[in-house]
């Protein structure tokens, strides 16, 4: 079947040969055409040999999740060659390497196979192994240019673009393309039944993963402390920041820098350095994964108590344990909510995708510094690390960063004595100060039992006065995190609840479902606690699917805890493979629980 602008394409090689730069190039080449397109890496956690695949999907409906099929596999890794073949869609085309003789007893009858001699011809034409190895997978995308017919043009431009200092470069590339490009358009029939044309759907987007917009926006919401200990999948948000502040946080007088970053020798020094520096009045975070937030336990703990704000990125991978490294999955939700002993909470973020990255960057430091707690953001491996589509981001120049209660030397002057647990005015958050403000104010603090004046105590009415004070600023949290996106699409009596990486496949399935015609409304939660709205929302549904990305339902379990819901009204559609969820797993689970439902 032809079709225009929806088209799937996934390249199998093998890590470690460059093939990053190769895909890029052709994403990048169909956003410059306008057209919508999102790009999936699935690389393995060595540093290479293994197989990794790369999957590009245009469509011109601009859907943000992962495909549920291949329409074109260009398989470069023989290891995976009859995987990589059973995964085309029947009618699909595959591309191999020609060079060497195909194994006849890998067939399919139903898809069309295209040999290109990629090898014999980087051979014949380039010098040095891994100059041949590198321009092999630009030559691919020259075959894919004609195939799919990818304007030339805009190639060009790109790689004028990336090699402008080394035209040597520009030139070598460009054969390349021309290699694949005109082989494929002398021995197949181009282009394909499924093509790409021009549109003008990207005009105020740009293509950006999660871990870049959370580190510039670490920058915008004035952040000048990082910490961290190195850890997929979390690592490139310190170094998005780090390259940042090389550019937006060096003195113009001086050349120094106005930043500091640690690299720690583990998890428990890299939090530490964060709650250091957040006392003393720095805006501090620390980027990490699940098993970083296991280490960091008894620091966050401390901070609850303590009452120290700071910022935790959480960018979640596959668990239990190491789990797989560069899986994706939402299971840090539970460690997350109530990380460390004791009876603790904490406020919790979740974006959707790199914009809400950005943007809940400056939530979150907010946020920490109003309620003087930690507030973690919870994204994942899928859009920390994945390019979206995302529209341009916008910046308000009067934004002020909310620093919360925080008492300066004048008002401490004129105060006769400063208690730091006081609550004043029934709200939960007391008043605090920095170190050498003023010597009226608070110099130390402690983790340890105290009473509402910050003194120790043993007291059990003093300890309990002040934990009954941590609930009430709970509650206080629950009206400043921000709302859920909600939509109706009319009254309906499902629902569906979700959160984070999970919107783009409920929101594509939305649209299939209508076909079907089962019309759900959605609300996609952006915080814990919830909001009265989250509350509202599920009462007014007979069932509620709970979808998210763990085995163990924990979206659904903490809505069961927060919110003291029914938990027989909460079905739990639940996604953990490590692969990022699509629309077709939604649709189909929707419709059994559906069926179940109506048989009921």
């Amino acid at each position: 079947m032809s079709t225009v602008n929806d088209v799937v394409i996934k390249v199998a090689t093998v890590n470690g040969t460059g093939s990053a730069s190769a895909n890029g190039l052709l994403m990048k080449a169909i956003f410059r055409m306008g057209i919508p397109v999102v790009g999936k890496n699935y690389f393995p956690s060595n540093i290479q040999g293994l197989p990794t695949w790369y999957e590009v999907r245009v469509t011109g409906d601009g859907y943000q999740a992962r495909a549920d099929r291949v329409d074109v596999m260009v398989a470069m890794n023989a290891q995976t060659y009859a995987q990589d073949m059973a995964e085309v869609a029947s009618g699909g085309w595959l591309i191999y390497d020609s060079t060497w003789p195909r194994n006849r007893q890998l067939n399919r009858e139903d898809i069309h196979v295209l040999g290109i001699p990629l090898s014999k011809m980087c051979n014949e034409n380039f010098d040095g192994a891994r100059s041949r190895i590198l321009l092999k997978n630009i030559a691919y995308v020259g075959a894919l240019a004609a195939l799919l017919n990818i304007d030339l043009d805009v190639i060009t431009e790109l790689l004028n673009e990336t090699f402008a200092s080394k035209k040597k470069l520009v030139d070598s590339n460009l054969k390349a393309i021309r290699l694949g490009y005109d082989y494929a358009l002398e021995h197949f029939s181009c282009p394909l039944p499924k093509t790409v044309e021009r549109m003008d759907k990207t005009k105020g987007h740009i293509m950006i993963d999660g871990n870049t917009a959370a580190g510039l926006g670490c920058v915008y919401a004035g952040a000048t402390v990082g910490a961290w200990y190195p850890i997929t999948p979390s690592t490139s948000l310190m170094d998005a920041f780090k390259a940042f502040c090389k550019k937006f946080r060096i003195d113009e007088e001086s050349g120094g820098k106005k930043f500091c970053i640690v690299q720690a020798e583990d998890e428990l020094a890299a939090i530490g350095v964060v709650l250091g520096a957040s006392w003393n009045g720095a805006r501090a975070f620390t980027p990490t994964s699940g098993p970083g937030i296991s280490l960091m336990n008894e620091f966050i703990g401390f901070a609850y108590y303590a009452e120290v704000p700071a910022v935790i990125f959480d960018v979640q991978r596959t668990g239990p344990s190491t789990g797989m490294p560069t899986r994706t999955q939402q299971c840090d939700l539970m460690a997350c909510a109530y990380a460390s002993h004791g009876d603790t909470k904490h406020v919790l973020l979740f974006p959707a995708n790199p914009q809400e990255c950005f943007y809940m960057s400056m939530t979150a430091f907010d946020l920490a510094d109003r309620l003087q707690t930690p507030v973690m953001v919870l994204s994942d491996l899928d859009i920390g690390m994945n390019d979206w589509m995302c529209p341009d981001f916008e910046w308000d120049d009067n934004y002020t960063p909310d620093r919360g209660k925080v008492l300066t030397a004048e008002q401490l002057e004129g105060m006769e004595k400063f208690y730091r647990y006081l609550d004043s005015d029934g709200d939960g958050i007391t008043y605090r100060t920095l170190p050498g403000e003023h010597p009226k104010g608070s110099f130390f603090t402690r983790g340890s039992g105290h009473n509402k004046f910050g003194g120790y105590t043993e007291d059990c009415a003093e300890y309990q006065e002040v934990v009954d004070r941590l609930l009430v600023k709970w509650e206080t949290a629950r009206r400043l995190v921000p709302e859920p996106e909600i939509a109706y699409s009319k009254i309906n009596k499902e629902a569906i609840v979700t959160v984070g990486s999970c919107d783009g496949a409920v929101k594509e399935a939305l649209d299939r479902l209508k076909e079907s015609n089962v019309g759900l409304n959605v609300c996609r939660i952006k915080a814990f606690p919830f909001s009265d709205s989250v509350r509202d929302f599920i009462a007014k549904h007979d069932r509620v699917y709970v979808v998210e990305q763990n085995r163990d339902a924990q979206l659904r379990s903490l809505l069961i805890l927060d919110l003291e819901i029914n938990p027989a009204k909460l079905k739990p559609l639940l996604h953990y493979s490590g692969m990022p969820m699509h629309a077709q797993f939604v649709v189909d689970a929707v419709l059994k629980q559906h069926a179940k439902g109506q048989a009921a």
